[in-house]
């Protein structure tokens, strides 16, 4: 059991894997605190998932594992802490957002506002990042570089 969690905890010290944690992290806290909080425009929790159940008809425990993975799950990646787990999580789903709402509209996103919806080159980009984090770990200045240094 001491290996699994060794392994899991294992990260790659390199920069660059931070560099990709801290971009995914203060890419996606926005959305999160749009959703739970209603900080940046954004609805609040109440309202997000009236929207995101009667509106988009998701399921309400996926649509609270929305709002807690882009909340809880941005902070999480920003500070290192259960990186791959949170990551794992944002790829997965992204990859439902594109199946579900996107693949219909193409690559691109809907910068000009001439398309029914967004297109999904955006989620792709979050996708990779996030599965460089699965990959590797949470890179050199992370919570889990802590720990591992520890045991």
């Amino acid at each position: 059991m001491k290996n699994s969690v060794k392994e899991i905890l294992k990260t790659n010290p390199n920069i660059g894997f931070s560099i990709a944690r801290w971009t995914l992290g203060l890419v996606i806290f926005p959305h999160g605190a749009q959703k739970l909080l209603g900080l940046f425009g954004g609805y609040g929790y109440s309202s997000t998932m009236d929207v995101l159940t009667t509106q988009i008809g998701l399921p309400a425990i996926v649509a609270f594992s929305v709002i807690i993975i882009e909340f809880f799950g941005s902070i999480s990646l920003v500070f290192g802490f259960f990186s791959r787990f949170w990551a794992l999580s944002l790829a997965g789903m992204f990859t439902g957002i594109i199946i579900t709402t996107q693949l219909e509209h193409g690559f691109f996103m809907n910068w000009y506002g001439n398309q029914a919806g967004e297109g999904y080159e955006f989620s792709l980009l979050v996708i990779g990042l996030a599965l460089s984090i699965v990959v590797n770990g949470s890179g050199k200045w992370s919570i889990h570089g802590l720990i591992s240094k520890n045991k």
